[in-house]
């Protein structure tokens, strides 16, 4: 008898376990959730890159981008900037309360296409959220051995907006990542790069030798990148990004996120360079 998948319309419950602030505004918060279903939790089977519709009663709900890796067992994870109704409605949900779920949306990163290459990624402020999933990934002891050396340039636009800092001090301390900080103007106490992503990447000047380039961020810092890699000499396959348009429903039905013949929420969120020069310039 085949198994009967869960009703993509309907939110699996969680329960809301632990609330960070990441940033120093504190406009920015990683909520952490346990499923109230084993069966639920078993369900949601996802990749990184990957994103759901969360959901509170009362409030709505919206797509984001799942912030934790499916190396880190028994909760997911969601980094929340506060922008409207829905978003501040998660900033000021406290420790058991009840958040809907649908998912996993969207494509996600190719996890197995990536194997035996070289990854480097750049993302640029809370964008980097599906990023610290791929990373803590790939980084895992179960799956190291499948992926080669690993570049991480992560851009923001002062020092109090970096996000994850425990986590890019545990990155820090390895000797198997090359973990690269910029921020867009000098600042009395940071001694790592100053200067936008693009720069950077022109700085670092990542090979594209048996490479793979994974970006996210905003779409300004995402085209400048990109510019650089390609003066590199990185080829249109090589380079993957993961985009917003205007999602809503999730899974390809309301027609919102629609860009010629693909739909971002469900085709996407991840597209190579070659796969965005065949569709209408919408970025």
């Amino acid at each position: 008898m085949r198994k009967q998948l869960p009703n993509p319309y309907i939110p699996m419950l969680t329960e809301v376990v632990s609330i960070t602030s990441e940033n120093k505004v504190n406009d920015i918060k990683t909520i952490e959730l346990k499923f109230k279903k084993e069966e639920d939790y078993k369900n949601f089977a996802y990749i990184p890159g990957q994103f759901a519709e969360i959901s509170l009663i009362g409030k709505g709900e919206c797509p984001i981008g799942i912030a934790s890796s499916p190396t880190e067992e028994g909760t997911i994870k969601f980094t929340i900037k506060k922008m409207g109704t829905v978003t501040s409605g998660f900033h000021n949900c406290e420790v058991g309360d009840t958040v809907g779920i649908r998912g996993p949306c969207g494509n996600g990163w190719p996890m197995e296409d990536m194997k035996g290459k070289n990854i480097v990624v750049i993302g640029g402020g809370f964008a980097f959220s599906t990023l610290r999933s791929l990373v803590l990934y790939v980084l895992d002891e179960k799956y190291r051995k499948d992926y080669k050396d690993i570049t991480v340039i992560y851009g923001n636009r002062d020092s109090g907006e970096v996000l994850y800092q425990d986590v890019l001090e545990e990155w820090d301390k390895r000797d198997d990542i090359n973990v690269v900080l910029t921020i867009d103007r000098e600042e009395e106490g940071w001694t790592r790069k100053v200067g936008f992503v693009a720069a950077i990447v022109k700085e670092v000047a990542p090979s594209p030798e048996n490479a793979v380039a994974i970006i996210c961020g905003p779409p300004i810092m995402i085209r400048t990148a990109v510019a650089e890699l390609v003066e590199l000499g990185w080829k249109d396959e090589q380079i993957l990004n993961s985009l917003e348009m205007r999602m809503k429903c999730g899974i390809g039905k309301c027609g919102r996120c629609n860009i010629g013949n693909k739909f971002v929420c469900v085709d996407g969120p991840v597209f190579s360079l070659a796969e965005l020069k065949k569709m209408p310039n919408e970025y």
